[in-house]
């Protein structure tokens, strides 16, 4: 007898911070190593983020994020506290992950500034992997983080090997395939070529699929 094909596991809501420092073909990125005893993506480089967590929903913040991208992501989570709890995410995730302060922190806490931030992509992780995440890729410049482009990266240590280097770079390095994908966009904005929708990147019989998605045309 055959056994039940078990249901895949559903993905969390999760945010990463794309940031860019300098211009056109010098643009470099900032991304570290995940450490091998992770059980996700051990080994491999990526943007500093992490998983949506209740508290980012409700969390002050300083600036909000421009009002395309925050209807976007409104019209695609259907929540205007969830889209914008995603932004503050990634946020978040940075200044815990790099040192890099987005906003501020007064007394212990992070009060994000969202109003450099504008929305790249989205990504779902495969459904036969036992750890899901259902991803928004946001994008800001380093310049705007407290202490400018030059401001010292330190975090919690979670990421490895963290620096800032060229965009193609990266693309040499080890990374998943929907890292690659969302450095390919970026690479596609820098250069002037990227179209007017958020690329969705997904997973159908276990091929990787990108789809764009034009919301409300804006």
């Amino acid at each position: 007898m055959s056994e039940t094909p078990k249901r895949p596991v559903r993905p969390r809501d999760a945010a990463s911070l794309i940031i860019l420092r300098g211009e056109g073909p010098d643009t470099e990125v900032l991304m570290g190593q995940r450490a091998r005893r992770h059980r996700f993506m051990p080994d491999m480089y990526v943007f500093p983020g992490g998983r949506l967590d209740r508290g980012d929903r409700k969390a002050p913040v300083l600036r909000d994020l421009p009002e395309t991208p925050l209807a976007r992501l409104t019209f695609q989570t259907g929540r205007e506290d969830v889209a914008r709890g995603l932004a503050v995410a990634a946020a978040r995730e940075t200044w815990e992950e790099t040192g890099l302060v987005f906003g501020a922190v007064e007394n212990g806490d992070f009060l994000p500034d969202l109003s450099g931030m504008d929305y790249v992509a989205r990504a779902i992780t495969p459904p036969p992997s036992p750890i899901r995440f259902h991803a928004r890729f946001f994008v800001t410049e380093a310049e705007r983080a407290v202490g400018g482009s030059d401001a010292p990266l330190g975090g919690s240590g979670e990421l490895l090997d963290l620096a800032f280097r060229p965009l193609l770079e990266c693309l040499s390095m080890p990374i998943a395939d929907v890292t690659e994908f969302v450095l390919e966009e970026v690479l596609r904005r820098v250069r002037g070529t990227s179209i007017e929708a958020v690329p969705i990147f997904s997973y159908q019989n276990n091929a990787p699929i990108i789809r764009y998605q034009k919301l409300d045309g804006k």
